[in-house]
């Protein structure tokens, strides 16, 4: 699957369990949310990638989020994973995942972070968090940064505030509390999966 096609959403399942996950990774598949990030602070993440791997198999890209260090970027590349997601800009970690062959979306807050990453070889930046940062900061920071280069707003986004960050110039967004919180039902994650999908058609039909 080339990450490029595919609706520019990432799930955030923070705090799922293993024993959870496939039937949310199904709901979301049925949303039409076909990038899912498992946080490493969850328990037993890396069972849960495994886990959503086989569930997935070509139908959505999977990974882990909150990965700082290299041990967690093997673990991940170990699973058959292919996207990594960090909160912050550690050039270490970002060049070991891209040598593992992941995709890598680099958290960073200010322009020297963004180009950090990138020459690390980051294939995305996720500008977090973007609530307090805001669509203004991310139409300055875009004019100076690389077109091809998919930035993500990520924390505090909903589906009412997603088109704006659109329209100033991200690319998608991350997923947080506003899609899953530990514990809910896969309807309900497949209820607000299909709310953000339409905020997102309705930015970019």
């Amino acid at each position: 699957m080339d990450w490029r096609t595919q609706r520019p959403l990432i799930a955030i399942l923070r705090g799922i369990t293993p024993a959870q996950i496939e039937a949310h990774v199904e709901a979301l598949i049925d949303a039409g949310i076909s990038l899912i990030e498992i946080p490493t602070n969850s328990p037993q993440w890396l069972r849960s990638v495994e886990l959503a791997v086989a569930a997935a198999g070509t139908r959505a890209l999977i990974g882990a989020g909150t990965v700082l260090n290299r041990d967690d970027v093997d673990a991940l590349a170990a699973t058959g994973a292919r996207l990594m997601v960090t909160p912050n800009t550690d050039v270490a970690v970002i060049r070991h995942a891209v040598d593992r062959g992941l995709i890598c979306a680099a958290g960073f807050s200010t322009p020297s972070e963004a180009f950090a990453a990138l020459g690390a070889g980051a294939q995305a930046l996720k500008l977090f968090p973007a609530a307090s940062f805001g669509p203004g900061y991310v139409r300055a920071i875009r004019a100076v940064l690389p077109p091809q280069v998919p930035v993500f707003a990520v924390g505090g986004v909903t589906p009412d505030n997603l088109p704006g960050y659109l329209q100033s110039g991200c690319a998608g967004a991350g997923l947080g509390s506003d899609l899953y919180a530990p514990g809910q039902a896969p309807s309900v994650t497949r209820e607000r999966g299909g709310l953000f999908v339409d905020a997102y058609q309705s930015a970019r039909p």
